[in-house]
């Protein structure tokens, strides 16, 4: 029987991840516009604004630095704590539970009437903490590490790929012929890098969503990435997101 590819192998846990990528740069850059100009889904830039507020004695930006690092920490403690008891307790769906919790955080920014200039903070915290939960519940993709709210990883992983495979390429063309093993991984590593394109690709589509959505719907727009979070809390109830985790987990 022929050995199954891994986007066959692994295909609805590769949609959530794309859906939820696309949600997280959507989330990202409509929190960025509309919300005291910081990111809220991943902490490298927020970790140097934090440093660079601490260093010239911005203290409102080290506030709003500090409040997305807590809230995005704390978050992915909770998501995972919730995962793990699910998996312990055998619950089929505890991924659904986290991502409509993180729905349920999205929307209560969307809905608030608030002046975000005046006191933002508690809007950056419930942003950060709703990504922080995501972050936590999907976390790779088989062997592969895929996260789904910050991309510069990925794009390392996908240029040591790209270096593996054109040295097994010129490899190849010196001798003439393919191992069977060679040409298993081969193809396999030209996929991981195309999932891992398309992940970044979901990112870069979700920001361009978000920001053209915030010209016309303003925060509202996040319900664009609510709803692309109950496709795949839908992709849960297909094929369990938490079991696929900590199955793959336990195997790293």
């Amino acid at each position: 029987m022929a050995e199954e590819s891994f986007v066959r192998r692994y295909a609805p846990k590769l949609l959530a991840a794309f859906l939820l990528t696309f949600a997280s740069g959507l989330v990202d850059i409509v929190g960025y516009t509309g919300v005291f100009h910081f990111f809220t889904a991943h902490l490298t830039g927020t970790t140097v604004q934090l440093g660079h507020g601490l260093a010239s004695h911005a203290w409102r930006d080290v506030s709003a630095a500090a409040t997305i690092v807590a809230a995005f920490v704390g978050g992915s403690i909770l998501g995972r704590v919730l995962i793990q008891i699910g998996s312990r307790k055998r619950v089929r769906g505890i991924a659904s539970l986290t991502l409509a919790i993180e729905g349920l955080l999205l929307a209560l920014i969307a809905l608030a009437h608030f002046n975000y200039s005046a006191r933002p903070y508690w809007g950056l915290g419930v942003l950060a903490m709703a990504m922080g939960i995501q972050t936590a519940t999907l976390t790779g993709v088989g062997p592969l590490t895929v996260h789904t709210t910050f991309v510069t990883g990925m794009l390392n992983k996908v240029a040591q790929l790209a270096s593996r495979v054109a040295f097994r390429a010129y490899d190849h063309r010196r001798s003439g012929v393919w191992a069977f093993d060679a040409h298993r991984e081969q193809r396999n590593d030209i996929q991981v890098i195309l999932v891992l394109l398309l992940v970044w690709l979901s990112y870069v589509g979700g920001a361009i969503a978000g920001t053209l959505a915030f010209e016309s719907a303003g925060l509202r727009s996040l319900f664009i990435a609510i709803g692309l979070l109950t496709l795949a809390l839908v992709c849960d109830q297909v094929s369990p997101l938490s079991i696929e985790e900590e199955r793959e987990q336990s195997e790293r």
